[in-house]
């Protein structure tokens, strides 16, 4: 099968594109930084027969890309503390655990 003409180059210029806010351009060059060349992310598609589809593929990802590369970061995790609950849970059934084995081993008080 012959998809050399079919196949799809769709390049972003993410270092001057003007539809990128400062934020968004540092972020999509950090995160996509392996993937630039001179700062353009360039997507190549020949996953079907037909040139339409290719280009709504090639659409579709670099949408996806610059969707997660332009994300702001996930809120930093704060640690919570175990309910007063949950430790007395945990610490009954380590007793009961341990008064098991004292029971096999004959040394039960």
């Amino acid at each position: 099968m012959n998809t050399a003409d079919s196949r799809v180059e769709l390049s972003f210029d993410v270092a001057r594109s003007s539809s990128l806010s400062d934020t968004q351009r540092r972020r999509a060059l950090d995160r996509l930084g392996a993937r630039l060349v001179d700062g353009a992310l360039t997507i190549a598609v020949s996953d079907t027969r037909s040139q339409l589809q290719n280009r709504q593929l090639a659409l579709q990802r670099l949408q996806d890309l610059l969707e997660s590369a332009t994300a702001p970061p996930p809120r930093v995790r704060r640690p919570s503390r175990p309910t007063r609950g949950s430790v007395q849970r945990r610490l009954e059934a380590k007793r009961r655990r341990s008064h098991l084995k004292q029971q096999r081993r004959g040394n039960a008080d």
